[in-house]
């Protein structure tokens, strides 16, 4: 007999197979005579009340076998059709569209900007220890994209957007753990994703594909409002009928490119404020309503929003037991974000408190459709010279920013540049600080114990999503009026993570597939 239960169990239990099979035998009334085989589905936490839980779907196999479920890198195919796409960038978007393209016997030519993931760790320790950003490589450009190097999380809200077991299930074949497929949460985990991403690329070339490194996008040939051709670091010539565009949220040169030859494009809403940063422990302690958390728990997580009166506040890409990074993709700015290893064991706790801006908010009298990213743009350049002109963030501590008092001193912080105590009203736009003090007084009401000024501010955290959108056709995916233009992903205003980006590549190249068959 084969069934699938849900059951609530202990943390302890959660993780003891026997103890597992005792509970599941009283639920189901299976006798001592009989054997029982299970296999966990799907597990997440209840902390809701006092007494934490896991909640468990449970495969259950009784008097029979579990069934193998090994999931193995895909067998070489290679390409023999002749035909070929390009992709712009190789992050989760770029990526995953090779291996569509890949499996439907079409070439994919992947030009990436920036380096190979092994080689952008050089330009990121220059970014913490030395404060030089390095604008191709860093952690927003590089094989692998933004999530590579800050995070992994594999969150998304919905099934709509795609199949998201396909994209789970292809990242353990690639190297990922099975648990993935379990947690209600998954994450990889900055350690262990640049392993993943390299045998993604063997496996694309192994196929026929191609991975081009600093090999940067600088002009698209267009004739008749179809594609032509593309440009490589301002001389290379590669002839294309078919480019999807996958450059991430942070490509600003692309926009301007865009706005300059005349392709539609529209100033979009994002979100902008600052990345937080608690001790864990006191996370661990309010979430899990203890002084000490069991070894048997994750690192603590939190979400959260308050609608103002203002803009509304929420958190963004919360990292439990994590580390926040210097994002910046230009010298001359500072921008955090957070991320975690896998076993989520720093001693802090960050994540982006921002706030909601929409197009109202930017000046598009001056700066037309490009009017989001200048927003950005100027909060991320006050926010360096604040910070001394280097990569260290303005920053600080909770209480005192609510209550508009600069912080005497900082304590220690997982930021590496360092941090500088700084009055943020000076640094954030007016409609951002006075959101984020009332959110975050909200927050603590919330929250008994959030509101601390153990907390410390950093500034600023502005790169949440794309400031931009390229308008592409429902249906076929191609940009409204230009031919064999795929925009795609965050970059293009489509996607917000890992998990829809990587769907959303999926879809691009399966719409060149329908036109090649």
């Amino acid at each position: 007999m084969v069934t699938i239960i849900d059951i609530r169990v202990s943390p302890e239990q959660a993780f003891n197979h026997n103890e597992l099979i005792d509970v599941v035998r009283g639920a189901l009334f299976v006798s001592e005579d009989s054997t029982v085989n299970l296999r966990v589905l799907k597990r997440s936490i209840d902390a809701r009340k006092r007494n934490v839980v896991y909640q468990l779907r449970v495969e259950v196999f009784v008097d029979e076998e579990i069934p193998s479920s090994e999931f193995k890198v895909p067998l070489v195919k290679k390409i023999n059709s002749g035909n070929s796409a390009v992709v712009v960038g190789a992050g989760p978007a770029g990526l995953f569209a090779a291996l569509e393209l890949i499996k439907n016997n079409i070439q994919p030519i992947v030009l990436e900007r920036g380096k190979a993931v092994r080689e952008r760790r050089r330009d990121l320790a220059a970014i913490n220890q030395k404060h030089i950003v390095n604008p191709e490589s860093n952690y927003c450009f590089g094989e692998g994209g933004a999530g590579t190097f800050s995070d992994g999380k594999l969150y998304t809200r919905s099934n709509k957007r795609g199949d998201v077991n396909e994209v789970l299930e292809t990242l353990v074949r690639f190297g990922a753990s099975a648990e993935i497929l379990i947690d209600a949460h998954p994450h990889i985990g900055t350690n262990k994703l640049p392993k993943i991403i390299e045998a993604i690329r063997e496996y694309i070339i192994s196929c026929g594909g191609e991975v081009l490194f600093n090999s940067k996008l600088t002009d698209i040939l267009i004739e008749n409002n179809e594609v032509k051709g593309v440009i490589i670091n301002g001389s290379q010539t590669l002839s294309t009928s078919n480019l999807i565009l996958a450059t991430g949220h942070s490509a600003r040169d692309i926009f301007e490119l865009l706005h300059k030859k005349g392709i539609a494009i529209e100033a979009k809403p994002f979100a902008l404020g600052i990345r937080i940063e608690h001790p864990q422990s006191l996370i661990d302690s309010v979430q899990y309503h203890c002084e000490e958390r069991s070894e048997f728990l994750p690192a603590a997580s939190y979400s959260m929003v308050h609608q103002t009166g203002i803009k509304p506040v929420y958190s963004f890409c919360m990292c439990p037991g994590g580390i926040i990074a210097p994002c910046a993709t230009e010298q001359n700015q500072v921008v955090t974000n957070g991320w975690s290893p896998s076993k989520r064991n720093n001693p802090y706790a960050n994540s982006g408190i921002v706030v909601a801006l929409e197009r109202s908010d930017f000046n598009l009298k001056q700066f037309g459709e490009l009017a989001g990213m200048e927003y950005q743009k100027l909060v991320e350049e006050k926010a360096f010279v604040y910070g001394g002109k280097t990569q260290a963030a303005p920053a600080q501590r909770m209480v005192d920013f609510i209550q508009n008092k600069v912080s005497s001193e900082l304590p220690i912080t997982s930021y590496q540049p360092g941090i500088t105590s700084v009055d943020l009203r000076e640094v954030l736009p007016s409609v951002v600080w006075k959101s984020l003090q009332i959110g975050l007084a909200e927050f603590g009401k919330k929250m008994k114990g959030y509101l601390t000024n153990d907390a410390v501010l950093h500034a600023v955290e502005s790169r949440t999503s794309s400031p931009v959108r390229i308008p592409r056709d429902k249906e076929t995916l191609e940009h409204t009026e230009i031919k064999g233009l795929y925009p795609c992903a965050e970059g293009a205003g489509y996607a917000g993570g890992i998990m829809s980006a990587a769907i959303d590549g999926q879809k691009c190249a399966e719409k060149i597939a329908q036109k090649f068959n």
